[in-house]
């Protein structure tokens, strides 16, 4: 998610730029590129899958060359090499007709065109943590490169953080150095080595580990800052704890604070009486991934709709922009480009990208996008494709429209009955089954008029003597929506949560009873906030 790279970026020498023959530079590739560049590192361009029937190697080295000045590459990094290569296949070439035997071009060319580690081994030693894990045997885990000096086991250190101010100090328990992809303990390390340290409790990401005489730390990079939140509250519905055996507050908190730890794309703040907690990400895609990890350990919980963090600058509003590249089949691209403006995003580009096919480049406010690509599919009937990636901040682009539609909200807890809810299909669509518990306050559908409708779907029907003959016919129901996590987060409004237990999810009023949401709408109305 963005984090890991940026701190990656930092204990590299060189980079390889792996760019597929037919498809071309993709969102993805620009962003770290973008930040591989910036860092003045020189890629080599490897063009791969050269063997497509629809490669165009050609016109992708002219598009990767675009790539580069848009990002302000130096004239040095625009000077790449590039090598043609088939991964499947297992060969690359300086040119197309040259042998194709191995992947030794490639590797001599790594020694011809990286340059060796920048470090100074005369100097005290140092080190800039990059990543922070967990190891069962050795504990808490600091990687990173050593910039200067040397180290041995059991050595003094202290943490100072970027500014200079220490943090603590300690000795360092363990030294594993890498070899490949393993880590091999050793008792000394030198300058260049990439290393995991053991033995130090605050020190996190970003952080400088020398020796005691050190004064000040070592550059890092700037790590692009959350976007989005959403508040993690205890489930305090009718059915809490019967799914999951992690409901408190404690364990929840807990989790969270181990999260934030090894992962500084996240951030972690607290209510004043500790019963909710705000979860900060880069969208909600990753705030989704973290909440259904969370959810396969145990946890049960109420997440509110995501929000975006805005910024306050000179008086001025901003809100976070994203770079949305869209390829949808032409026939489609009206439609797209319809529901985008509707969500306040501006085109940058529109092309054509192969037969029958486009590509579009917009800026959009995150807010904008947040449930949109469950739409976009259903827009493209699941042929288009589409990536975003952090752009900036720009001045707030006023209200977006969001759900029309209100709630059918259940009016009794039970087990839902098929004959009541066959009766109350013209009302809404469903997102229930047969059999399904509900609790009083649980949404259970989606009105067709924008006011919420109290519904009983527990009313079965009445029995009597006299049968006619045909009267028991099986009711015939149309099939519920179904929702992934990340759609039903984008579903919820204000005044609504999802809840989240290990076998369920479902969405719920944030007041379960009728005159307690009365009450909510109208302070909030008194408030301004509606």
């Amino acid at each position: 998610f963005g984090g890991e790279v940026e701190r990656v970026l930092d204990m590299a020498d060189g980079v390889i730029l792996l760019i597929d023959a037919a498809e071309g530079p993709m969102p993805q590739t620009k962003f770290v590129l973008g930040k591989a560049l910036a860092q003045g590192l020189h890629p080599i361009v490897v063009i791969n899958k050269v063997d497509r029937p629809d490669g165009r190697p050609d016109e992708v080295i002219d598009e990767v060359f675009d790539l580069f000045i848009s990002l302000d590459a130096t004239p040095e990094q625009l000077d790449f090499p590039v090598l043609y290569a088939s991964g499947r296949d297992g060969w690359c070439a300086a040119e197309l007709e040259d042998a194709r035997e191995n992947l030794h071009p490639l590797l001599d060319l790594v020694l011809a065109h990286v340059p060796p580690p920048m470090v100074e081994p005369d100097k005290p030693f140092a080190m800039l943590a990059t990543l922070l894990d967990s190891d069962p045997y050795i504990g808490r885990c600091l990687t990173g490169r050593v910039l200067q000096g040397m180290a041995k086991v059991n050595a003094s250190v202290k943490a100072i953080d970027l500014d200079g101010t220490q943090i603590e100090t300690g000795r360092l328990t363990k030294l594993l150095r890498f070899e490949g992809t393993n880590r091999v303990p050793v008792d000394e390390v030198g300058a260049g080595d990439l290393i995991c340290i053991a033995g130090l409790a605050k020190a996190s990401v970003a952080d400088t580990i020398g020796d005691p005489a050190i004064r000040e730390a070592l550059a890092s990079t700037p790590i692009d800052p959350p976007t989005m939140s959403v508040t993690i509250t205890v489930n305090d519905s009718p059915f809490a704890g019967t799914e999951g055996k992690k409901v408190t507050s404690t364990v929840i908190r807990e989790r969270l604070l181990a999260e934030v730890e090894t992962n500084v794309a996240i951030t972690f703040a607290e209510s004043a009486n500790k019963d909710a907690f705000e979860i900060g990400g880069r969208g909600e895609l990753q705030l989704g991934v973290l909440i259904e990890t969370m959810r396969r350990e145990g946890f049960e919980m109420n997440v509110s709709r995501p929000k975006v963090l805005i910024r306050n600058e000179n008086g001025q509003k901003l809100e976070p922009v994203e770079e949305v590249t869209i390829d949808v089949d032409e026939e489609f691209s009206s439609t797209v480009v319809d529901s985008m403006n509707r969500r306040k995003a501006h085109m940058m580009d529109m092309r054509k990208a192969g037969a029958g096919k486009a590509r579009m480049v917009f800026h959009a406010p995150s807010r904008g996008l947040i449930g949109y690509q469950s739409r976009f599919l259903t827009e493209t009937r699941g042929t288009g494709v589409l990536n975003r990636v952090f752009h900036g901040y720009a001045p707030y682009s006023g209200d977006i429209e969001g759900r029309r539609n209100g709630a059918l909200i259940a009016s009794e807890t039970g087990s839902a009955v098929a004959y009541a809810i066959f009766n109350l299909q013209d009302r809404g669509v469903m997102f229930i089954d047969p059999q399904t518990p509900v609790y009083q306050g649980m949404i259970v559908g989606e009105h067709s008029r924008d006011n919420d409708l109290e519904i009983n779907v527990l009313k079965g029907k009445k029995l009597t003597n006299v049968r006619a003959s045909g009267a028991d016919e099986a009711v015939a129901l149309t099939p519920p929506r179904r929702m992934s996590l990340e759609d039903m987060m984008a579903y919820v409004e204000f005044d609504e949560l999802l809840e989240v237990t290990p076998q369920s999810l479902r969405l719920r009023k944030r007041y379960l009873l009728e005159h307690e949401r009365k009450k909510f709408r109208r302070q909030m109305e008194e408030d301004g906030g509606v």
